[in-house]
C-alpha cells in the first residue's frame, strides 16, 4: 500500500549495539554508505551480527519512516530468531517495533517498523504490490546461498532500482562468504564518464567488510589414506570422525559440530558413535570417550522444531551435534569449539535431459568450508578439522553454484509471465541461467499446458500463476476442480507441499510404521494422504465430541508417530489453496470423489513422472529414456502395478520414484493429448474393415504408451490407401464382393490362369502392376475404402454399366518371351558327367516339368542341391513359388513378385546351384530387401510338383528302374546297386584288375586318387579307388565319394600296418603296463580284449599314419621300418595317459550323481562325457586331444564340485556356452556327415571354453573366449 494509506509507524526506543560484535564497530561507516548510495553490499564473516545489527543501522541512517525495514531470511527457523532477538535487543515486544513473517505464522502488528520474512513472502507480495511501496529499506541477508528465490528477488529489486519509480528504495545485500565484487558489479550505476569504447563507466556499488570471528580458529587437515578404508565402503567416514574427536578432546573438552552430508549419514554417524561410548565406557579404557555422558543432537531440516530446538540448551563440555549444511549459516548452534568437517554436502541438481532431480554427494566449495569453520571461535580459540587435505582444498571451487543453474525453471518464468517480465534472457539475474535450463523450464510449462508453441501465457498458465504452490501442484489443482474432485486433491497438493506429518524417529522405526500401516493403500500412496487428513479431521471432531482437550489429543497423535505442527501446517498450507480456490470460484466437491478422477487430476500434473514395466522386469521404463524403481517406503513396492506416475523423481545412487499410484495408460492419452507423438508402421490391408489399415504408435516423451493399434490409413496418407485398394482388394481379389465387374474379372482372370497351366506359359496373364495401373486410371483419387468403391461405382455405373469391365485383351500379353535352349537345356552338367533332360506340360502327370535321366552307376554323382534349381526357364517360376509361400509380413515387400523373381535369376545366374535354394533365397532378401528371412519361413511342400526334378532312373541298358521327385528315396533303394554298377564301369581299368582278391601286404602297386571310366557307359563317370578292410586283409573298390574312399583307405591302411607289425605289436598288448587297473576302469566302455585292440589301434595311429599317407609299396615298408622302433616307447606314452583319463573319468563318475539335482547341468555333463569318451575312444582320439583329455575330465570335476556353491555362477556360464552349442550343431547337421577339419577345430575349442568358464584355474593353451568362438563359428558358416 503506498504511504497516505499506511498506519503511522511506531518510533523505535532508542538504539543499544552490543560492543562485543565486530559489525557494531564499523555501525557509523554503514550508515552513512547507505545514506549515500541506493545499494550497499556488507560481506562479512559468520559471527559478525550483521544479522541482528543490520536493521538497527538502517533505523540508524534514518531509513524506516518512509516505509518498512524489510529483512529477508531464506529460512523460516532463521527469520523468527532473529526477530526474537532484535526485539529483545531494543527491549520491545515482539510484533510491536520489530516482527516476522513466515508461512502460516505472522506477528506483525501495524506500525512496526522493521519486518523480518522469508524471500519467498517478500516475492509474493510483488504480485500485489510489484513496486514494493510497502519499504523503504530492503535487507536481502544470507545472498550467498543463491536459492532460486534469493536470485530472482535480487534480479526484480536490479530492475526497480534502475526504473525511475522507485528512486527512494534503499537496498543492502549481506553474506557470510559472498563474491563481493560480483554483486558490487550487478548493482552498479551508470556515471557520467565514458571509457576508451565511450561507454559509460559503471561504478559498482560500495562494498563494507567486517570480520567475523571473536577468537581465532585453527585449520587442520587430515587426509585420507588406505587405513580409514572399509570392506563396503571407500572412506569409512565414523571411524575418522571418531578419531578426529577423540584427538580434540585429548586436547580439551569441548561441543562438537560435525557437518554430514544427509540423514543417512547422521544416522550411521550417530549409531557408530553410540557403540564407540557404550564399549570404551563398559572397558574404561580411560580415552576421552569413556569420561562421561556424551550428548549426541542430529540437526537437520526436517527435524521437529522442538527437536531443532534442543541444541540452543545447556551443554557439559561433551555434545556432538550432527548437522546438515543447514547449520552453516541459518541456525547458529551456540558454544561450539571445535568443527569437524568432512568436505561433503548433498546437493539437488535438476538434469535437464532426465527431468529428475538429482540428490547426490559433492565436496563443498572454498566459501562453504570457510562458512562451516566460521562456526566455531565464538566462545574460545576454536579447531576446524578437515577430513582432507590442503591439495584437496585449494581445488575446489571458490563458491557454490547458484541454485538458478542446478534448477528447473519452470516456476520462476511463470511467475515472471505472471508479472508481465516476458524476456527471462534479458531479465538481470546474477548468474544468467543456460539456454536450456529455460528452455527445459518453457517445456515443462507446455506441457502443463501453460504456456502455447509461442511460450505465451494460456488461459491455464493465467490461472495456475494465481495459486501459490508449483505449477504442477496448480495444474492438479486445475484438472481437479475440472473433474469435481477438488477436495481430496486440494488434501493431497498441500502434502505434497509440505513435509510429511508421519514421524519415523530413529529409536522407534518399527512401532512408527506399524501404526502409520493403515493409512496405506495397495494402489496408491497419494490415497494414503486423504485417509491420514480424513482420520485427523475424524479425531478433530470426536475430540469436540467428547471433550478431549487439545494438549491429550496432541500427545494421543505423537504416540502414533504423528506430527501435530506439520499437521498444522498441512491444513494451513490446504486452506490457503482452497482460499486461492475459492476467489477463482471453485468449490470443494461434497461428496468423496471417485479414485479414478482424483488420479487422473493428478496425472494432469505429473505427466513427465510416469513409468511401465513388465513383470519380468526389475525396473520401470520412464519418460526421457530413464529407468527407475518404486521408493522401498512405498505401498507398491511389494506388488509394482504395470503402470505408474510419481510425485517426484530422486536420483541418489539410484534413481527412485517417491509417493506413486497405479493408473491406466488411457489416462495418460485424454491427459497429454498435446505432448504424444504419433508414428504409424506396417501399413496392411484389412479385409474385415475395407480400407487400407496401419499401426500406430503413441509415446509421451519417448515412453510408449500404446503401439499396434489398427487405425484407418486414409486420413494419413491417402494415396497409400488408395494403392493400397487397388492392389489388394481388387488385383489380389481380397474382396469378395458380388458386384458384377468383380465377378466378370475374376471369371476371365481364371480362364486365363487355366490356358497358363495348359501350355505351361505362366506369362501369358499381364503381371499385378498392369491390372493396377488399369484400375487406377478409372478410379477416383477420392476413393479409399471398398465402401466408398462401391458407392462410386453404383453411381457411374448408371451412365457406363461396362465401367471397371477388363477385356481378355487387357488381360493378355501383347509380347510375349521366346523359349530358348539356354532356358530350357537339353542335358545338366553335374560332377562331370552330362544328364539328359526331358521336358512335358501335362499337369498331373508322373513326369510333368523336367525329368532328369540318371544311369544307376551314375546315381550317387547326382548333385541334389543343384538340382533343386532346375534349368533356367524354370527358375523363376520356382522362386515366386517359394516367395509365395512365405508369411504375408515378408511377402509383402516382394510384390510384384514376378518382377522379383526375375531379379533373382539374373542375380543369381552365375552362382545357380551353389547352396540350397532357399538358403539363396533367404540371401538375397537380406542383400536386395533387408528383410530376415529363415529357411524355415519357406513352405515348399506346398509347390506344384513340377517345380521339383523328376529323376528316372535307368540300367546300363537304358530300361528304366524307377522314378520320382525324392533322390532321397532312390538312394535308398538302389544304392548298393549303384556302388556295384560304379565297380563295374571301372573294371578294366589297372587299378581294379583284380577286384576280388584279398592282399595282407602292398602288393597291389600305386594308389591312385581318381579314376574316369573309359569303356562305354562309364564316359564321363568319376571314381575314387580306396583300401577296405575285412578285418584280416584288405581288398581294393571304387568309391563314388572322396570322403568315404578316404576314410576307408585310412581303416585299410591300418589294417596293413597291423599285419605288418604283428610281433610287436603282440609284445607290446601283452605288457601294457598297469593294464589290469586300466581294464577295470575301462570295463564301462568294453571288456579287455577290446581295450588291447583299442590300444594297438592307437599305437598304429601314432606311429604310421602321419601324414602324407603311404602310397606305393617303397613308402609303406619305409614307415613300417620307421614304427618298428617306436612302438614300445609310443604305447607305453599312450598307456600313460590312457590311465590319467581313466581316472580321471572315474572321479568324476563318482561326482556326477550329485548334479541330479540340477537337471539342466546334469544332462549337459552327460553330453560333454558321451562325446569326449565315445566308444573306442582311444583309437578315435588324435593323439594331441587325448592328452588333453585329463585336463578336460579335471575340469568336469572342478565344475560339479562349484556346483554346490554357486549353482547361479554356473548357469550364467552355460547361459553364455549354450546359444554357441546350438548354433554349432545346426551347422554339424546341415553338413549331413560331410567331413571338414575346421568342425573338428570348433568341436575342441568347445572343450577349451568349457575349461575357461568353469574351471579357470586349470588354464587353457591358447586364448579363448566365447566371443572368438563366436567368430569362429561364423567362419563355418560362411
Amino acid at each position: 500500500m503506498h504511504s497516505q494509506q499506511r498506519p503511522p509507524l511506531r518510533p523505535l526506543p532508542p538504539l543499544r549495539f552490543p560492543e562485543n560484535l565486530p559489525v557494531s564497530a564499523r555501525r557509523d561507516e554503514i550508515a552513512e554508505a547507505i545514506r549515500r548510495h541506493r545499494v550497499v553490499i556488507v560481506c562479512g564473516e559468520t559471527g559478525s551480527g550483521k544479522t541482528t545489527q543490520l536493521p538497527k543501522i538502517c533505523a540508524l541512517a534514518g531509513r524506516g519512516r518512509a516505509g518498512l525495514i524489510g529483512h529477508t531470511q531464506p529460512r523460516r527457523i532463521a527469520a523468527t530468531s532473529v526477530a526474537r532477538r532484535i526485539a529483545e535487543e531494543i527491549g520491545s515486544p515482539l510484533g510491536t517495533h520489530v516482527g516476522h513473517k513466515i508461512r502460516f505464522d505472522e506477528r506483525f502488528s501495524a506500525g512496526a517498523t522493521i519486518k523480518l520474512m522469508t524471500d519467498g513472502i517478500l516475492l509474493a507480495e510483488t504480485a500485489s504490490d510489484p513496486l514494493l511501496h510497502a519499504y523503504d529499506t530492503l535487507i536481502v541477508d544470507e545472498a550467498h546461498e543463491r536459492s532460486l528465490n534469493i536470485d530472482f528477488l535480487l534480479g526484480y529489486l536490479k530492475q526497480l532500482l534502475d526504473g525511475p519509480r522507485r528512486d527512494d528504495l534503499k537496498l543492502v545485500v549481506t553474506s557470510a562468504t559472498i563474491d563481493a565484487e560480483r554483486f558490487a558489479r550487478h548493482f552498479g550505476h551508470a556515471t557520467d564518464r565514458l571509457d576508451e569504447n565511450g561507454h559509460a563507466v559503471i561504478e559498482p556499488a560500495p562494498v563494507v567488510e567486517v570480520s567475523g570471528r571473536l577468537y581465532p580458529v585453527e585449520i587442520r587437515y587430515r587426509g585420507f589414506d588406505d587405513a580409514h578404508r572399509d570392506d563396503d565402503d571407500e572412506s569409512d567416514l565414523p571411524s575418522r570422525i571418531d578419531e578426529a574427536i577423540e584427538t580434540l578432546w585429548r586436547e580439551k573438552p569441548g561441543d562438537v559440530l560435525v557437518f554430514l552430508p544427509g540423514e543417512r549419514e547422521i544416522r550411521d554417524v550417530a549409531e557408530h558413535l553410540r557403540r564407540l561410548h557404550a564399549r570404551e565406557s563398559g572397558a574404561r579404557s580411560g580415552s576421552p570417550w569413556s569420561r562421561g555422558p556424551i550428548e549426541l543432537l542430529p540437526l537437520y531440516s526436517r527435524l521437529s522444531a522442538a527437536e531443532q530446538q534442543r541444541v540452543f540448551g545447556a551443554s557439559n563440555g561433551r555434545r556432538i551435534v550432527l548437522a546438515t549444511n543447514v547449520a552453516e549459516t541459518s541456525l547458529t548452534v551456540p558454544g561450539i569449539r571445535y568443527v569437524v568437517d568432512p568436505g561433503l554436502a548433498r546437493v539437488k541438481r535438476y538434469r535437464y535431459r532426465g527431468k529428475v532431480e538429482q540428490l547426490q554427494i559433492e565436496p563443498v566449495s572454498q566459501a562453504a568450508a570457510n562458512q562451516r569453520a566460521g562456526r566455531c571461535g565464538r566462545v574460545a580459540d576454536g579447531v576446524c578439522v578437515r577430513l582432507y587435505d590442503e591439495a584437496d582444498f585449494r581445488s575446489r571451487p571458490k563458491f557454490s553454484d547458484p541454485e538458478i543453474l542446478r534448477s528447473s525453471l519452470a516456476a520462476v518464468i511463470l511467475r515472471m509471465k505472471a508479472l508481465r517480465l516476458d524476456d527471462i534472457e534479458r531479465f538481470p539475474f546474477v548468474d544468467p541461467p543456460p539456454r536450456k535450463a529455460i528452455a527445459d523450464g518453457y517445456a515443462l510449462l507446455h506441457e502443463l499446458g501453460a504456456v502455447d508453441e509461442r511460450n505465451e501465457l494460456t488461459p491455464v498458465g493465467r490461472t495456475l500463476a494465481k495459486l501459490p504452490v508449483d505449477p504442477r501442484v496448480a495444474r492438479m489443482l486445475l484438472a481437479a476442480h475440472e473433474l469435481d474432485c477438488l477436495r481430496e486433491a486440494a488434501v493431497i497438493a498441500a502434502a505434497l507441499s509440505t513435509q510429511d506429518p508421519r514421524e519415523r524417529p530413529l529409536d522407534a522405526q518399527q512401532a512408527a510404521d506399524q501404526q502409520h500401516r493403515r493409512f496405506a493403500d495397495e494402489k496408491s500412496d497419494f490415497v494414503s494422504f486423504v485417509k491420514l487428513w480424513d482420520y485427523w479431521s475424524a479425531a478433530q471432531r470426536d475430540r469436540h465430541a467428547e471433550g478431549e482437550s487439545n494438549r491429550r489429543l496432541a500427545q494421543r497423535l505423537e504416540r502414533e508417530f504423528l506430527s501435530v505442527r506439520r499437521l498444522r501446517e498441512w491444513a494451513d498450507v490446504r486452506e490457503q489453496l482452497l482460499d486461492a480456490c475459492r476467489t477463482l470460484k471453485w468449490k470443494e466437491n461434497e461428496r468423496p470423489a471417485a479414485p479414478d478422477a482424483i488420479h487422473r487430476a493428478l496425472l494432469a500434473g505429473l505427466l513427465g513422472n510416469l513409468g511401465t514395466k513388465s513383470p519380468d522386469d526389475a525396473q520401470y521404463l520412464g519418460t526421457h529414456q530413464t529407468k527407475f524403481s518404486i521408493h522401498p517406503g512405498s505401498a507398491l513396492a511389494k506388488k509394482p502395478p504395470p503402470w505408474v506416475m510419481a510425485a517426484e523423481m530422486v536420483d541418489t545412487a539410484k534413481l527412485y520414484a517417491r509417493t506413486i499410484a497405479r493408473i491406466d495408460p488411457a489416462w495418460i492419452e485424454r491427459a497429454a493429448a498435446h505432448l504424444i507423438r504419433r508414428s504409424t508402421s506396417d501399413p496392411f490391408w484389412s479385409r474385415n474393415a475395407g480400407q487400407a489399415m496401419t499401426n500406430e504408435r503413441g509415446t509421451l516423451y519417448g515412453l510408449t504408451v500404446y503401439a499396434q493399434r489398427r487405425v484407418p490409413l486414409a486420413p494419413i496418407d491417402p494415396r497409400h490407401a488408395r494403392e493400397l485398394l487397388i492392389r489388394e482388394a481388387l488385383v489380389a481379389g481380397q474382396w469378395e464382393a458380388k458386384l458384377s465387374f468383380l465377378v466378370h474379372n475374376r471369371k476371365l482372370v481364371a480362364e486365363i490362369e487355366a490356358l497358363e497351366q495348359r501350355i505351361r506359359r505362366p506369362d501369358l496373364l499381364v503381371d499385378e502392376r498392369d491390372l493396377h495401373d488399369w484400375y487406377d486410371e478409372r478410379i477416383p483419387e477420392d476413393v479409399h475404402s471398398t465402401q466408398a468403391l462401391e458407392r462410386w461405382w453404383k453411381a457411374a455405373s448408371r451412365e457406363d454399366p461396362r465401367l471397371l469391365f477388363l477385356s481378355r485383351e487387357a488381360l493378355l500379353r501383347k509380347d510375349p518371351d521366346a523359349v530358348n535352349a539356354q532356358a530350357f537345356p537339353r542335358s545338366l552338367e553335374l560332377h562331370g558327367a552330362a544328364f539328359a533332360l526331358d521336358y512335358r506340360f501335362d499337369p498331373g502327370t508322373a513326369d510333368d516339368g523336367v525329368t532328369m535321366t540318371v544311369p544307376i552307376a551314375a546315381l550317387n554323382l547326382v548333385d541334389a542341391t543343384r538340382c533343386e534349381w532346375l534349368v533356367p526357364g524354370m527358375l523363376g517360376d520356382k522362386v515366386q513359388a517359394l516367395a509365395k509361400s512365405l508369411p504375408q509380413r515378408l511377402r509383402r515387400h516382394l510384390v510384384p513378385l514376378p518382377e522379383y523373381a526375375a531379379g533373382f535369376v539374373e542375380r543369381w545366374r552365375e552362382r545357380a546351384g551353389s547352396r540350397p535354394l532357399v538358403e539363396a533365397i533367404a540371401d538375397d532378401l537380406a542383400e536386395q530387401r533387408g528383410l530376415r528371412a529363415q529357411p524355415a519361413d519357406f513352405r515348399p511342400e506346398t509347390l506344384p510338383a513340377h517345380l521339383s526334378m523328376n529323376f528316372r532312373l535307368v540300367d546300363a541298358h537304358g530300361g528304366v528302374l524307377g522314378q520320382s521327385r525324392q533322390l532321397a528315396a532312390l538312394r535308398a533303394e538302389y544304392g548298393a546297386r549303384a556302388k556295384g554298377a560304379l565297380q563295374q564301369a571301372f573294371e578294366r581299368s589297372p587299378f581294379a584288375a583284380v577286384p576280388a582278391e584279398r592282399f595282407v601286404d602292398w602288393s597291389f602297386g600305386a594308389l591312385p586318387d581318381r579314376l574316369e571310366g573309359a569303356r562305354a557307359g562309364a564316359a564321363g563317370l568319376v571314381g575314387y579307388p580306396a583300401l577296405v578292410d575285412l578285418g584280416d586283409a584288405v581288398e581294393m573298390q571304387v568309391f563314388d565319394d572322396p570322403a568315404q574312399a578316404e576314410a576307408s583307405t585310412h581303416a585299410g591302411l591300418v589294417r596293413l600296418f597291423t599285419i605288418a607289425l604283428k610281433e610287436p605289436l603282440k609284445f607290446f598288448a601283452k605288457n601294457v603296463p598297469g593294464f589290469q587297473r586300466m581294464s577295470l576302469l575301462y570295463a564301462s566302455f568294453g571288456g579287455a580284449d577290446e581295450l588291447r585292440d583299442e590300444l594297438v589301434a592307437a599305437v598304429v595311429e601314432r606311429t604310421c599314419l602321419a601324414d602324407p599317407l603311404p602310397v606305393d609299396a617303397q613308402s609303406f615298408a619305409a614307415r613300417v621300418a620307421d614304427a618298428r622302433t617306436r612302438i614300445n616307447l609310443v604305447g607305453q606314452e599312450l598307456a600313460r595317459t590312457l590311465a590319467e583319463v581313466l581316472e580321471a573319468w572315474a572321479l568324476v563318475q563318482k561326482k556326477l550323481p550329485a548334479a541330479k539335482a540340477h537337471a539342466e547341468v546334469h544332462d549337459d555333463l552327460r553330453a560333454q562325457l558321451e562325446a569326449l569318451l565315445p566308444r573306442r575312444f582311444v583309437s578315435r582320439t588324435p593323439a594331441a586331444r587325448l592328452r588333453e583329455l585329463p585336463r578336460y575330465l579335471k575340469a568336469i570335476a572342478l565344475r560339479l564340485d562349484k556346483l554346490r556353491e554357486a549353482p547361479t555362477r554356473d548357469a550364467r556360464a552355460r547361459a553364455e556356452l549354450e546359444p554357441l552349442l546350438a548354433r554349432w550343431r545346426r551347422i554339424v547337421q546341415q553338413r549331413r556327415g560331410q567331413r571338414d577339419a575346421r568342425l573338428d577345430e570348433v568341436r575342441w575349442l568347445f572343450e577349451e571354453l568349457r575349461v575357461s568358464l568353469f574351471a579357470q584355474e586349470l588354464r587353457t593353451p591358447i586364448p579363448v573366449s566365447a566371443k572368438r568362438l563366436g567368430k569362429a563359428i561364423d567362419a563355418l558358416r560362411a
